[in-house]
């Protein structure tokens, strides 16, 4: 026993305390996404100090096979705990060959969990800051994906310095081969969110998908009268919301009305436009910017209205038989 102590205090701080430290870690991120995780299952918005969160949580990259993407990552940190305090549940001077044995496994799957958890939030935080952040300046931060990706990095440096490593060059390889296959799924999972179909061939810039719907003289005549009015819808192409709001309109009355596309690498980005109005629609609605949301005569309506909300309040008194109104 004296032995087992005198070696312990000749290790670095960190190494003593790496798995304590490593579990701490994963229960925050618990914690974090799995506030997450049940404010997306109950349908209520999180609590944030910007709108960024709910916009980013709202967005089709939140989601991941019908699921809320938290629930994953909820479920990455359990493992991630289970893997760094498992281990300390057994004790040594009661069975060390078995300690032992869990402490080598653990740190092995610490250590690609850790690295695929990195690459993984890397990649969403790429996301967010080209998507969300670009088009609306701080306003589209979502601090409890900063938190998450945060607590990644931590598990990530503190799995490296929390152990002396004898074979380096295996550690090399295992984070490779780890980061590698967590890129390329990763990709497809979010590869059918960038395989859009363009709405009109020629120009350079993202547009979403297709319109399926065809517009009747309804449709049309609205989206004329909005025109003229100045009325202006401010969308983003990824955006499934807006995506809703131009099937209502139809193809040919879609391409009709003020359309501002606030993604960056959207066509016709304005993404200066969308940050310039941001605090305006905030103020008078007092709810977070999000997409779509329409300008008309002055006041901000938010998310997707229908065709007779719209004519309402344009003051548009042509004729209202909509076909695709819901």
């Amino acid at each position: 026993m004296s032995d087992l102590l005198s070696r312990r205090r000749k290790l670095p701080w960190i190494q003593q305390w790496s798995r304590p430290i490593l579990g701490a870690i994963a229960i925050l991120g618990m914690l974090n996404t799995g506030y997450i995780t049940l404010s997306k299952l109950t349908n209520t918005e999180a609590v944030c100090p910007t709108g960024g969160c709910e916009t980013v949580l709202s967005s089709p990259y939140a989601t991941i096979f019908g699921l809320p993407l938290a629930l994953f990552g909820f479920l990455a940190y359990t493992a991630m705990a289970a893997f760094a305090l498992g281990p300390l549940a057994v004790k040594p001077e009661q069975n060390r060959p078995l300690r032992n044995k869990l402490e080598n496994w653990t740190w092995l799957l610490l250590f690609a969990g850790a690295t695929a958890m990195l690459v993984f939030s890397g990649y969403l935080m790429n996301i967010m800051f080209s998507k969300f952040v670009a088009p609306l300046g701080v306003k589209g931060l979502c601090y409890f994906c900063l938190a998450s990706a945060l607590f990644a990095l931590s598990l990530f440096i503190v799995t490296l310095l929390g152990r002396a490593w004898d074979d380096i060059g295996q550690l090399l390889l295992i984070g490779v081969v780890v980061a590698i296959a967590t890129l390329v799924t990763t990709l497809g999972i979010y590869a059918p969110l960038d395989a859009r179909q363009p709405e009109q061939p020629g120009g350079a810039g993202q547009t979403g998908y297709a319109i399926q719907t065809t517009s009747g003289p309804a449709e049309i005549a609205l989206a004329e009268h909005l025109k003229k009015v100045g009325a202006k819808m401010y969308g983003a192409y990824w955006c499934p919301h807006c995506y809703d709001q131009k099937q209502l309109f139809g193809k040919e009355a879609a391409a009709i009305f003020n359309y501002v596309e606030c993604a960056p690498d959207g066509r016709n980005a304005k993404p200066d436009v969308c940050q310039k109005v941001a605090p305006q629609i905030e103020a008078q609605t007092k709810e977070p910017f999000a997409f779509p949301t329409w300008e008309v005569n002055g006041r901000f309506y938010r998310g997707t209205q229908s065709l007779e909300e719209l004519a309402n309040a344009s003051g548009y008194s042509g004729p209202r038989s909509f076909q695709n109104n819901q």
